[in-house]
This record gives C-alpha cells, structure tokens and sequence, in this order.
C-alpha cells in the first residue's frame, strides 16, 4: 500500500509539473514557434530536466526541510541561513550560465528562447518536488489543491522569466551581471514558493510580478529571434491583415450590393 501511495503521489506531481511546463511553452514559445531555434530550446528542456532535478532536490534538503522544521517546530535551525540560501541558487545559476554559453546557443543568439525553455524544465522539476511534499502531508484541503495548482502552473512560469531574461543579459553582453541578477531573483522565488507551501499570502506577492513581466518576458524572446527570421514573422502577420480585411470586405459587399438594388427598385 505504502508502494502505491508513493507511485500516486508522484503521478499527482509529475502531472502537475508538466503541465505547468506545457502552459508555459503556449504563448509566448508559440507566438514565435518555427523563427527560432526550435531544436536547440528542445535540447535546454532535456539538459533543464536533469539540472533542475538536481536543483530541486538539494534545495529541498538542504533549505525546505529545514524551513519546514523552522515553521513546526518555531525555532530557527543552524542549517537555515542567508549564505547558503545564496549559494544553493548560484550553483543552479552557474549550471544555467554554462548551458547557455553552449556554441549552438551563441551561434543562432538563441539565448532568451533557449533560456525560457531551459527555465521551463528547472521550474517544473521545483514544482514536482514542491507538490510531492503537499501530497505527502496527512491532510490536504481546499487550500492544499489550490496551492498545488499554483504551484504547478507558475513554479515554471517564474523560473522560464528569470532564465530568459538571464539569456537577454547575456545578449546584451552582461555575463556577470547575468549570474548575479538571476541569483538573486532564484533565491527570491525559491523563498517565496517556499512560504507559499504554508501560507497562501504569499501569492499575493508572486503573481503581480509574474503578470507585470509578461510583456517584458514576450520582448526578451522577440529579441532572440534572428533578423531574417523577424522579417518573415512581420511579413506573414501582414499577409493575415490583409487575409482578414479582404474577408471582411466579401461579407460586406453582399449587403452593399442588396442594398444598391433596392434603392433602384424605388
């Protein structure tokens, strides 16, 4: 029984997980689908898998558990402090830094595409990891489900923004700044998931930031994309125009015509 519970609960998981990974893909990966490389973001999910893995895993043990005792027990533990809530996501970071340094991300200038699919993985392992801890408590209500579903839906949202807007640092030439920025926002989002797990309070901070960079998530991945492949996305986008004005100008001609010949038959 002990067996079946456990392949439940990481189903529940695994489930939620990805598809928090597939609605971040929708959107913003899509609105541009077949102008980048596609190829290469596919690769960043494979290598965000095993990274995030990793990444999930430790800061699970080495920062959520002992938060977790922190909160029932009301003391603060030994294990829990600033240095290594900084260091466990510089690590992470660093692992980031490396993939998107990789020549097939350079040669195309892919970083921000490649970094939000990267991001899309390293957050949907978090949130399997996350969700597998609120499944496992002995009771889970209204407020438990809603929390897993937000943490299945933004857990990989949150990490796809600070991984694409680390790839558009790089971009620009800010590779330093790149790792320190993305550190510092990674251990932000960490903690708040973190307190999320027991306070649902701490949405109220993680969604307007989430729907405020939106936009902004959109331009660092239309920046990503090569010049030519820009042109023909204008291009086609116009040809729709157009598509749409001439269809509306044969349903309209119809009644033009009805109405012509109505007022000749007066």
């Amino acid at each position: 029984m002990l067996v079946v519970n456990e392949f439940i609960t990481f189903q529940i998981a695994a489930v939620c997980g990805l598809v928090g990974m597939t609605l971040g893909w929708r959107g913003v990966m899509t609105k541009y689908s077949g102008f980048y490389d596609l190829p290469t973001a596919w690769n960043q999910v494979f290598w965000g898998i095993l990274l995030g893995g990793a990444f999930a895993s430790y800061a699970d043990s080495s920062l959520f558990l002992p938060y977790y005792e922190a909160q029932l027990t009301g003391e603060r533990t030994p294990e829990l402090n600033l240095i290594r809530l900084i260091l466990v996501p510089l690590i992470a970071t660093i692992g980031m830094h490396f993939l998107l340094r990789r020549k097939r991300v350079r040669k195309g200038g892919s970083q921000a595409t490649s970094g939000w699919a990267l991001g899309l993985a390293v957050g949907g392992m978090l949130a399997i990891v996350l969700i597998t801890r609120k499944v496992q408590t002995d009771s889970v209500g209204f407020v438990d489900v809603l929390t897993i579903l937000l943490i299945g839906f933004f857990a990989p949202r949150v990490e796809a923004m600070i991984t694409a807007f680390h790839g558009t640092l790089m971009l620009r030439g800010k590779r330093w700044g790149a790792i320190f920025r993305a550190t510092f926002w990674r251990a932000s989002s960490l903690t708040m998931f973190y307190f999320a797990w027991f306070s649902p309070l701490a949405w109220v901070f993680i969604i307007p930031p989430v729907l405020l960079v939106q936009d902004s998530a959109e331009k660092w991945v239309w920046d990503s994309v090569p010049k030519e492949g820009r042109r023909r996305w204008r291009r086609m986008q116009a040809d729709k125009r157009r598509e749409k004005q001439a269809s509306a100008r044969l349903i309209q001609s119809p009644e033009s015509v009805l109405i012509n010949t109505d007022l000749s038959e007066e």
